[in-house]
């Protein structure tokens, strides 16, 4: 079975940056969809990002698009999400999740779509 490891979460000032990974065990990671939520205090879980098995292809959530970037490297077993010009309100859990189907639109966004769970990172935007 496949397990994930997020890592790299901690706090850091508005208009930092910080990158997290993503490792995975178990299974051959490049058979993975893999997709990044948060979840912020008091709100609900949102999709952030999504990249497709080969990294070629990309999703973002508005709210994220043109300051995080998702990679991958696959000989590494390691997803990457590069966060940039960080916001206060992007304070969250960040959680990636490994799907079998890369979805177009706002499918992607639907946790169902993710059979695999890591145990999530803290991210705090704060001066």
């Amino acid at each position: 079975q496949l397990q994930l490891v997020e890592s790299g979460g901690g706090l850091v000032q508005p208009g930092g940056s910080l990158r997290l990974s993503c490792e995975a065990s178990g299974s051959t990671l490049d058979s993975y969809v893999i997709g990044w939520f948060r979840q912020a205090p008091g709100k609900e879980r949102e999709g952030v990002s999504c990249i497709s098995n080969t990294g070629r292809s990309t999703n973002y959530a508005d709210s994220v698009k043109g300051r995080f970037a998702a990679s991958r490297d696959n000989a590494k077993h390691t997803v990457y999400l590069q966060m940039n010009s960080l916001k206060p309100e992007d304070t969250a859990v960040y959680y990636c999740a490994a799907g079998r189907r890369f979805l177009y639109g706002t499918g992607w966004t639907r946790p169902t779509e993710y059979d695999y769970w890591g145990q999530g990172t803290q991210v705090t935007v704060s001066s």
